[in-house]
């Protein structure tokens, strides 16, 4: 009798301890996906390379800057008389761009989610060409977000069969080193090149931002990084627990950077405050002769962490989340106006291309209804809320100010406009699907940049083509048809109204997909968007929604 009582104790005890496992599964994911994290170390001073002591006579080729926003939404900047919590959160310093430089009414990044956009925007060419169609995301992530149901209507999918297909480093999943980016290109006019902040586009020997044409590189390889640690008492911090995004990044990110590869350390204040730091140094230590910045902030991509002197600035904001998300975006802004303020201090303003936009829209996960508004959709869709980001570029010394160009744009035009202001020849063994934006806004070309730009993430494709948008998904299996010149918030699906234009930019949709790639590596998850609420919200079964595959 004591040995049965002893069996059931110990079947008892396992079946308790297997139950407390399955319930808390999620929460093992991520604590051992933290623990293979390598380990950092503490701050180490960045030297970088100093350039000539003098500037060179003559005419020297312009620098550029790049400044690149993570999740940005439409509407967090008050160029457009919006922002924040009803606009009152100013963006002085981005705003100024456009007043003395040139706003893309039009401008579209390069995929709806970040990684496959910095691939389009550092190659000047769809992603899809050459296989980067999805975020490089690590297979714990993926099991975590995916595997949570989500909602009862529309649940999330984690792609377990395809996990033999994916590798086992996601740092291995990269832009290809037979890709030219925009430092290479830069290179050969003797450009000094330069990347802080997220990368997200190979993390291995061959893909990292040394390997892929840059001189210097100061950030993090990840697709999201802490910006203080966790709990400290000089930041106010914003969880999303319905969210599974969100706990996989407050528990598995770490709060660090590398240069050139090297160890990673922790960083000596707040990510966004740091890396403006360094890119002030980098400038005046290149500022005799001609460089290429490219500055990536994380900001303002979850987990939603603001330094606490810009959240008590905004006392007039009661909700926690938005107050949060709205330091944020006043601590971006006021970096930003840094960076211009040191080209300016350096004499370098005039002939400096600045060029800022963001990698998508706003996410649908931080729960905040407003971020993209007035348009429908969010990050992961291919809505305008998705894709239709701010764009902006100043050239003092040869771009008007306070101008507005209309006709669409993409992402893919950064490369050949920086190349173009520098000199540098693009590539003619490949298709490059960017064009110049300079001549354009000038006068000097006529015409449109484009006659289709063109998307895909899995089953879910949209193509633009003379004012006309078309996406087609096949979960839900419908297609969306919107003519922007009259409806360009998406308000009115047309396409059993206009079977004619469906049909041609379906004709035109499979003829761009017909010269893409099969994807690098698989999807590893699926998950419903819903168009018009974000994420936290109980969701209808009349609510529009798509599937996303990643």
């Amino acid at each position: 009798m004591k040995a049965w009582k002893g069996l059931l104790a110990t079947v008892g005890t396992l079946v308790v301890a297997g139950a407390l496992a399955w319930h808390f599964r999620f929460d093992l994911i991520i604590l051992i996906a933290k623990a293979k994290q390598p380990k950092v170390e503490a701050n180490q001073p960045v030297t970088w390379v100093q350039g000539p002591a003098a500037p060179p006579e003559g005419q020297r080729p312009p620098n550029v800057v790049f400044i690149l926003a993570d999740d940005l939404g439409y509407n967090d900047i008050t160029l457009n008389g919006g922002g924040v919590a009803g606009g009152t959160v100013p963006t002085p310093a981005i705003d100024s761009i456009a007043h003395q430089g040139v706003t893309f009414a039009n401008g579209y990044s390069g995929n709806a989610t970040c990684a496959p956009s910095r691939a389009a925007i550092m190659t000047g060419r769809y992603a899809t060409r050459f296989g980067f169609e999805f975020t490089p995301t690590p297979v714990a992530f993926s099991r975590v977000v995916g595997g949570h149901a989500g909602d009862p209507l529309h649940p999330s999918h984690f792609n377990k069969d395809e996990v033999k297909n994916t590798p086992k480093d996601d740092n291995t999943e990269a832009v290809p080193s037979t890709e030219i980016t925009i430092a290479e290109a830069l290179k050969t006019r003797g450009y000094h090149t330069i990347h802080l902040g997220k990368w997200h586009l190979g993390g291995v020997k061959g893909s990292r931002p040394e390997d892929q044409g840059f001189d210097e590189s100061l950030g993090f390889m990840a697709g999201a990084a802490l910006f203080a640690p966790v709990g400290d008492k000089s930041v106010e911090e914003s969880r999303q627990d319905w969210d599974p995004i969100d706990k996989f990044l407050w528990g598995a990110l770490p709060f660090a950077v590398q240069y050139n590869g090297g160890k990673m350390f922790h960083p000596s204040t707040y990510m966004t405050d740091y890396l403006t730091d360094e890119a002030v140094k980098a400038i005046d230590a290149n500022k005799n002769r001609p460089f290429f910045l490219y500055l990536a902030y994380n900001a303002v991509h979850t987990p939603l962490q603001a330094p606490k002197a810009d959240y008590d600035a905004l006392s007039q904001i009661k909700d926690h989340r938005t107050r949060v998300y709205a330091a944020m975006v006043r601590n971006l802004d006021r970096n930003i106006g840094r960076v211009l303020q040191t080209l300016k201090d350096k004499g370098l303003d005039d002939n400096t291309l600045v060029i800022f936009t963001s990698d998508n829209g706003g996410a649908n996960y931080i729960g905040l209804p407003d971020i993209n508004r007035p348009y429908r959709g969010w990050k992961a869709t291919f809505f305008e809320g998705g894709i239709h980001v701010p764009f902006l570029l100043r050239w003092p010394s040869q771009l008007p100010a306070g101008a507005v160009y209309r006709s669409p744009v993409g992402h893919v035009d950064i490369f050949a406009t920086a190349a173009g202001a520098a000199g540098a020849t693009a590539p003619k063994d490949r298709v490059m699907d960017g064009v110049d934006l300079v001549p354009f806004v000038k006068g000097q070309a006529g015409g449109d940049p484009h006659k289709a730009i063109y998307w895909r993430s899995g089953r879910y494709k949209t193509v633009l083509a003379d004012g006309w948008k078309l996406q087609v998904a096949q979960e839900p299996n419908r297609s969306w048809l919107f003519d922007l010149g009259t409806d360009p918030t998406e308000r009115h699906d047309l396409s059993k109204a206009r079977p004619d234009k469906l049909r041609e930019l379906q004709a035109t949709l499979a003829q761009l997909d017909s010269q893409m790639v099969k994807p690098a590596w698989p999807s590893l998850i699926s998950g419903a968007f819903y168009i018009d609420h974000p994420g936290g919200q109980k969701p209808k079964p009349s609510d529009e929604y798509v599937y996303w595959d990643n």
